[in-house]
């Protein structure tokens, strides 16, 4: 029997200087074991509509270089969608910019993070909380992650349990429900999108205080991150 495809939300594409690699839902489908013919990818930002949830196996939502406060139309259409895809038990995933629009989605709050930009690899602490959740049970309670950002959830949506956090940032992940999660951390990044992210927003880092190099110099890698897809995937699967 044929498995159901997994839908990708694509909101955004990757920095110019790193499309060499793909685009987002090709890093995602490399990192969750996912063949091409196993997701169905629908790019929102430029237009294109998001078909019914039922048929699918779950939703995974991408980063994006846009702001969720923007509010623009395709994100606002999107959230919509989530918020309904939630409340109807569909397994979801938002990382980054879809880890803010799902918050967003489910009544949380999402702004500029008063501690500035966070980028790197970066030491995410799990809250107690995660030694029970499907996705995060059984990693150690510290472990590093690939992230880049500026704004992010200040408030987790009502019901939401925060399940990992680092110095600069409150709830890096969350789970909603049985089958909602956010990562505002990137567990689909391998080290060369990292120091190419970090590369390109050196000026960025610098204005907020860091230096890309030393940042560059200190990305690794981060594979307790980047199980989190295959384990969201095969989550999904058992349901």
């Amino acid at each position: 029997m044929k498995s159901s495809p997994f839908l990708i939300i694509e909101t955004g594409q990757p920095f110019p200087t790193l499309r060499r690699y793909g685009r987002f839902p090709h890093w995602i489908r490399v990192a969750a074991g996912l063949e091409e013919a196993q997701t169905v990818v629908v790019d929102v930002e430029h237009g294109e509509r998001l078909p019914d949830r039922h048929g699918f196996a779950a939703t995974i939502v991408t980063g994006s270089a846009a702001f969720v406060t923007d509010r623009a139309e395709w994100s606002e259409r999107s959230a919509d969608w989530l918020r309904e895809a939630a409340h109807g038990g569909m397994p979801l995933l938002g990382i980054c910019y879809g880890h803010q629009l799902l918050a967003h989605a489910l009544g949380g709050q999402v702004d500029y993070n008063p501690a500035g930009r966070e980028s790197g690899t970066i030491r995410l602490e799990l809250d107690p909380a995660a030694a029970g959740d499907p996705l995060f049970a059984g990693l150690p309670t510290s472990f590093a992650a690939q992230a880049t950002h500026l704004q992010t959830v200040l408030r987790a949506p009502d019901g939401a349990t925060v399940l990992a956090r680092s110095a600069q940032d409150g709830c890096h992940a969350f789970r909603w429900g049985d089958n909602a999660w956010g990562l505002q951390f990137h567990p689909e990044f391998a080290t060369h999108h990292m120091r190419g992210y970090v590369r390109a927003r050196a000026d960025c880092i610098a204005r907020h205080g860091g230096c890309a190099r030393t940042v560059s110099r200190q990305v690794s890698a981060a594979p307790q991150a980047r199980q989190l897809l295959r384990r969201f995937v095969r989550h999904a699967r058992a349901m």
